[in-house]
């Protein structure tokens, strides 16, 4: 506060993720209430996480990407001007203005205004057709000119032609850009004027492995191309072509370019701040500008002669600007540079010194090119002191290693390049000032402290206390790690309890109910179950342990998941047999082997989705998805579905999802193993088999791999001799390529290893737990399952195959089971006394000539929308 004791004035220009975080630790540390904010963004939105602008063309929520506690904007000593962009700052006034001519004061001044995309001079860079790749704008611009160009791409006959998309520029903006282009369902080249991908990132070695990796999602890369022009298409006017500098050219529909960015600086500039060679307002280490009063953080503050486009530096300019305007004296302590790729099924990091630059530095490669993996680190000249690392393929040591930066490696610097069961990476204890988690600068010390100061005892805790993992996500494990070992140290009993009802772990629980022969919660909870803290008696359980006796109980055959007591112990989904969607109806999803499916069957499914109104789509997996089913519509739907021959294909359930195939030797040339015929009979020997998580198994007849098996939780792939199979890939937001388990099998030898792995998963894996991270937890890791499946090292074999056999025996399809008994059908109704009736909150509207359900504007505007045997009203 001021002399007069009231609160200083603070203005903030730009509403970015910097600017977010600046007036969180603010608030946070301003407790005497010295200081009264005033933001103005840009942008009509809160803050959000453009690190993750990707996840929009999933979410397609923009409220799902907001930043943080939505509470800090309505704290009443910040407001938030949106959509309301500063235009002039007068520095002799100290006040800003904005679009709308209204003038601001302020006591200090914070600019965060970001960057831009950067447009290179390209002739027809302005045509129709050509985007930038920076706000949810630009990526929802994006989708709905692909979207549109699909839809002008189908005939009459439903035929659609590809979209053709190109990306300009193949750093980590690009690459995302053109994964986001890819699961639009549009074909994408990258186009790299520089010898390889990444190339501010990664070394040589490392973007060829990564050109692999990214070959293998389907997106081709032009290395050393230049782009010299932008030609439209003759009869739309909108961009058509492109032409490159050696003579070549690429049909296009659309472009995205993600050539880098530049700094907002305009109003810096017509403030008349200092301004660096290359743009941005310059600041010295206290983030400071050539004016006292006005500060500059994030990426357009040009810091020791630089200005850096990653989100961890601003956090840290954030933080030192508010210890300055709070009375401290920090600077800024460096920029982390480590950078880590966010596409699905691309592990790339990298930190430090990746290129080798430092005088008489020395580098540790381990490469194997056929799997895409290559990881190197960079060492001082005697071998002991980590300078940087590249990891591509494999990036599963970043998150220790690079906490160790600047630090000596114990035993040999090789050993942590090996891949996991290769043995000999010793333990690293990080020292207390190595950085944990680059984003909000949180050391190792800190989260040390987080357990011996101020009593966290678990992870959630250590995140609350010291913000540690609540940005990008990377560094949880290492902060688990470190969390644990600290509460052990301080003999503190790291549980793992199921929840407050078991004290067992799921895998503990899962092998008393199979001993004990108990078939009831009632039965296991009042065996193994526990009293809560204040409660007569261990009750009727929880959220937590309620579904995973379930599972438990089905994986040992205890009849259909909806009979009895098994009932209520069902999540959502497995109630009801269907998946729910974000508009309360459900998604019905027939089982097809294999992805093969006859003629007649495609029929029936046309047909059953016709004549419900319902959206189709083909998923990942090489199924059929039909969406927007009411829950009184689905034994209607499946009874045509099983009269047809089609079964259940549990896409509700943690189970068995999908074996994915290729055509194989039955059809493709390339082929050497009947790929189909394997992946239906895998699929119908494990339907149905409930496990911690969903499983995916995928099936490809040669080497090239095009069912992506390596990215399957089992992944079988054809030799000349046999099968080999990989294990342990999982997609999602942690994606992890199999590995190995073993090779040449027969088809004996095969069906006899995955029943042994998925059973030893089943039996032995955490709640929630993929495939993946189980390799991990297993002592010994894969080398350890290795020796569990193949050598039968702990005995268990016998019991494991028998088990299998048990479950392929007894299976039954759960959906025909339901249309079979009265009793079970009684729950599929929406309501009781009108079990017919829809509901009426429901609106539709068509998209891509399907349905859609309506956003929040258009069911305000009273759209309709009838298909066959539906109405909806608004």
């Amino acid at each position: 506060m001021d002399s007069s004791g009231e609160s200083r004035r603070l203005v903030v220009v730009g509403g970015g993720m910097v600017a977010q975080r600046f007036v969180e630790a603010l608030r946070a540390r301003d407790t005497a209430g010295t200081w009264q904010v005033d933001v103005f963004a840009e942008e009509p939105r809160k803050p959000y996480d453009r690190v993750a602008l990707t996840k929009y063309f999933e979410v397609r929520d923009p409220e799902e990407l907001t930043l943080g506690d939505p509470a800090l904007w309505d704290d009443p000593a910040v407001t938030l001007h949106r959509d309301c962009a500063v235009t002039a700052i007068d520095r002799e006034a100290r006040t800003v203005t904005d679009r709308l001519g209204r003038v601001h004061p302020y006591d200090e001044l914070v600019l965060a205004t970001g960057s831009n995309a950067a447009m290179p001079p390209i002739p027809g860079n302005d045509l129709p057709g050509v985007f930038v790749y920076r706000t949810i704008d630009d990526v929802a611009a994006l989708r709905g000119w692909v979207e549109q160009k699909r839809e002008a791409g189908t005939t009459a006959g439903g035929f659609v032609k590809p979209v053709r998309g190109a990306v300009i520029g193949g750093g980590l903006l690009g690459l995302e850009a053109a994964g986001a282009l890819k699961a639009l369902g549009a074909e994408a080249t990258v186009i790299e004027f520089g010898t390889h991908l990444m190339g501010v990132q990664i070394d040589l070695g490392g973007g060829h492995a990564l050109k692999r990796l990214i070959n293998d999602k389907g997106i081709g890369v032009r290395p050393q191309t230049a782009t010299s022009a932008m030609k439209p298409h003759k009869r739309t006017g909108h961009v058509g072509h492109l032409e490159f500098g050696d003579g070549g050219r690429l049909d296009v529909d659309v472009v995205v370019v993600a050539t880098g960015v530049r700094p907002r600086d305009e109003l810096a500039r017509t403030a008349g701040l200092e301004i660096g060679e290359r743009g941005g307002a310059v600041v010295d280490l206290a983030c400071r500008t050539s004016d006292e009063h006005v500060h500059a953080i994030g990426e357009v503050a040009c810091i020791e002669g630089r200005c850096i486009g990653l989100v961890a530096p601003g956090y840290a300019m954030a933080e030192v600007v508010v210890d300055r305007l709070l009375g401290g004296e920090a600077t800024f302590p460096g920029a982390d540079t480590a950078t880590k790729l966010k596409l699905s099924g691309v592990d790339v990091a990298s930190f430090g010194d990746a290129h080798g630059r430092t005088e008489d530095a020395m580098e540790v490669v381990w490469a194997d090119p056929a799997a895409g993996v290559y990881k190197k680190l960079v060492l001082s000249d005697d071998a002991r002191t980590l300078l940087g690392g590249v990891f591509v393929g494999d990036a599963a040591p970043y998150a220790s290693l690079r906490p160790m930066l600047g630090s000596q490696l114990p035993g040999d610097p090789g050993a942590f390049l090996l891949p996991e069961g290769g043995g000999g990476a010793p333990a690293l204890e990080l020292p207390d000032d190595a950085n944990v988690c680059s984003c909000n600068n949180v050391s190792a010390g800190t989260i040390r402290a987080a357990v011996t100061e101020h009593e966290c005892t678990d992870v959630a805790g250590v995140k609350a206390c010291t913000r540690a993992g609540t940005t990008c996500g990377s560094c949880l494990p290492l902060v688990k790690k470190i969390t644990n070992t600290e509460l052990q140290r301080a003999g503190i009993t790291v549980s793992n309890a199921l929840c407050e009802h078991f004290e067992l772990t799921r895998a503990q629980l899962f092998d008393a109910v199979r001993v004990a022969d108990l078939h009831t919660f009632t039965e296991i909870i009042g065996r193994f179950g526990r009293v809560p803290e204040g409660a007569d008696g261990p009750g009727r359980g929880c959220d937590i342990c309620k579904p995973v006796v379930a599972s438990i109980l089905a994986s040992l055959g205890n009849g259909h998941i909806l009979a009895g007591e098994q009932a209520t112990l069902q999540d959502t989904n497995d109630h009801m047999l269907a998946n729910l969607q974000k508009d309360g109806t459900y998604s019905v999803v027939p089982r097809m082997p294999g992805g093969e499916v006859t003629p007649e069957g495609l029929i029936v499914v046309g047909e059953v989705a016709r004549d419900f109104g319902l959206y189709t789509k083909i998923t990942g997996g090489q199924r059929i998805d039909m969406f927007g089913a009411r829950v009184e519509q689905l034994p209607d739907i499946w009874r045509r579905l099983v009269d047809a021959g089609f079964e259940s294909g549990h896409a509700y359930g943690k189970s068995l999802r999908t074996v994915k195939s290729c055509v194989g030797s039955t059809w493709c040339r390339y082929g050497v193993q009947d790929s189909v015929g394997m992946a239906v009979d895998l699929e119908l020997r494990y339907r149905g088999l409930r496990s911690p998580h969903k499983l995916k198994l995928g099936v490809s007849g040669c080497a090239r791999e095009c069912a992506e098996a390596r990215g399957k939780d089992v992944g079988v792939i054809a030799t000349e001799k046999g099968w080999n199979v990989y294990v342990g890939g999982n997609g999602g937001f942690t994606p992890r390529h199999a590995q190995l388990l073993a090779e040449d099998l027969t088809d004996e030898e095969l069906v006899r290893t995955i029943d042994r792995f998925l059973m030893y998963y089943v039996r032995t894996a955490d709640r929630l737990q993929r495939t993946a991270t189980w390799i991990q937890d297993v002592e010994g890791g894969l080398e350890g399952v290795r020796k569990v499946i193949l050598e039968d090292s702990l005995g268990i074999a016998a019991d494991l195959d028998e088990a299998m056999a048990r479950h392929v025996a007894n299976y039954e399809d759960e959906w025909r089971a339901v249309l079979d008994d009265p009793e079970k059908l009684r729950r599929f109704s929406s309501f009781v006394n009108a079990p017919r009736t829809a509901d009426p909150t429901l609106a539709y509207v068509p998209e891509r000539g399907q349905r859609r359900p309506a956003t929040d504007e258009e069911r305000a505007s009273g759209v309709i929308i009838a298909g066959p045997k539906l109405e909806v009203r608004a």
